[in-house]
């Protein structure tokens, strides 16, 4: 990983402005959780503050210590609280079984090894508990397609990875998980941003 990845990434994340709507978003996404919450790319603390007080501790995965630092503030004032855990979300320490719900948000976009991810998110919950989403990918009209396409390569080295293209109902799906809820639509932003705010907001479950 280079400077910008390591230094400049975290920055422009933890810096770049979201609207009511997407906070709403990212609200939505929240609701229900509850208990022990496994949060995968934590960032820098977007989700501080939307947590609802079932939620007993989130133990927040996040490879970027520029990020956790960034996030200091935010996690102060959190009346949850927040414990860092693994620095990869395609290898988690956690034991099997231990975790009632796992949360991502815009996270899934980055991970390298996406299946391998999803299937640690599988083992680590508990029989019945969620993995509640919400992610950007891939849209469902060609034109917007060709773009995101045509754009992903650039995307991928400012964003360290960020992929435009993945098929986030489809990935989950594949885990073995089952998608109780789920919403795809373009997130409220002007149209010359649709390449990157088709949304997925939705809730899969592990079987008993």
């Amino acid at each position: 990983m280079g400077i910008w990845a390591t230094q400049v990434t975290p920055r422009l994340v933890a810096a770049g402005g979201e609207d009511d709507a997407v906070r709403a978003l990212r609200a939505r996404a929240c609701r229900g959780l509850r208990g022990e919450v496994v949060e995968l790319g934590f960032g820098s603390g977007h989700n501080v503050g939307l947590y609802p007080p079932e939620v007993t501790r989130i133990v927040a995965v996040e490879p970027s210590d520029v990020a956790w630092e960034l996030g200091a503030a935010r996690r102060s004032r959190c009346p949850v609280p927040v414990v860092r855990g693994d620095l990869d979300g395609q290898w988690l320490s956690l034991e099997d079984e231990s975790a009632d719900a796992v949360l991502s948000t815009f996270t899934l976009c980055t991970i390298p090894d996406v299946h391998r991810a999803l299937a640690e998110v599988r083992r680590v919950l508990r029989p019945g508990g969620a993995l509640h989403f919400l992610e950007h990918g891939i849209a469902p009209e060609e034109g917007v397609q060709r773009w995101q396409r045509l754009l992903e390569p650039l995307q991928m080295k400012v964003f360290d990875g960020c992929h435009l293209t993945r098929p986030i109902d489809r990935l989950v799906e594949e885990s073995g998980l089952v998608i109780e809820t789920i919403e795809r639509e373009y997130a409220p932003m002007p149209k010359v941003m649709r390449p990157w705010v088709f949304a997925y907001l939705g809730r899969a479950t592990k079987p008993y």
